[in-house]
């Protein structure tokens, strides 16, 4: 993996080494810089899953991609920097409360040398914690207007984002079982791609942080959110979506896909 390649496109310039600055660094640098999106989904484009085509298309094309994609080339970036990194299975809470599949999302748990201990590492969930959570911190952890925390439970553990409204709400369960990537996320991949029970095939979406808050292109919005107050805006025609595409995520589809 070239190294200096991937940190310019996290426009990343500090120096990095296996600490926990840097893994801290590295994740709110890929959050700000690298788009969640599920764009190919949409545009009938197969999503592959080895370093290869996660090379290809988010490092050469500049594109995001979901969690399978950007979890598993940054877990391959950190492992190369020095980082113990496991693949996690997780799975995500619908928004009635219960669970989805198993596999439904990746997750990394990652060992810092030198006894700074666990995180949670995660650059694919789209609007979470930008920066990694302190694994063995049983309390709330703040990160700007919003705090996270990791509660245990039966044969895993549950993460928890407290709102702007400060209404606290759980994201996603997992456990701490050693994965096999891409192998074991291969089958919930196709099935995000071509189910009609995935969110993924139900509509367009590229999102990303930003240092006050977030950006997003949503079912024909631009949706901004800017210290814990959101805007959303209709947009008029395909060509400002395009417009909107390359302002805010330096993407540009071709014409007749988008």
């Amino acid at each position: 993996m070239d190294i200096s390649r991937y940190l310019a496109r996290l426009q990343y310039s500090q120096p990095i080494k296996p600490d926990a600055q840097t893994l801290q660094g590295l994740q709110l640098a890929h959050m700000l810089h690298v788009p969640f999106e599920n764009l190919d989904i949409g545009r009938k484009r197969p999503i592959g899953l080895t370093e290869e085509a996660l090379w290809d298309k988010i490092i050469v094309q500049k594109r995001g991609g979901f969690c399978y994609e950007l979890n598993g080339l940054f877990a391959q970036l950190l492992t190369e920097i020095g980082f113990d990194v496991t693949y996690l299975n997780a799975r995500v809470f619908k928004p009635e409360g219960k669970l989805g599949i198993d596999f439904g999302h990746l997750t990394l748990l990652v060992k810092v040398p030198d006894k700074a201990g666990r995180w949670l590492v995660d650059v694919g969930f789209g609007d979470s914690f930008t920066e990694p959570l302190r694994f063995d911190e049983p309390g709330e952890q703040i990160q700007g207007l919003r705090a996270y925390r990791l509660e245990q439970a039966t044969e895993g553990y549950i993460t928890w984002q407290k709102n702007y409204d400060g209404i606290w709400q759980r994201q996603y369960f997992f456990d701490l079982t050693p994965r096999n990537f891409p192998i074991d996320y291969e089958s919930t991949c196709l099935y995000h791609q071509t189910s009609s029970l995935s969110s993924f095939t139900r509509g367009n979406i590229i999102s990303r942080a930003t240092p006050d808050g977030r950006v997003s292109l949503e079912d024909g919005r631009l949706i901004l959110t800017k210290n814990g107050q959101r805007s959303e805006h209709p947009l008029k025609s395909k060509n400002e979506y395009r417009t909107l595409l390359k302002q805010y995520f330096d993407v540009t589809l071709e014409e007749e896909q988008v």
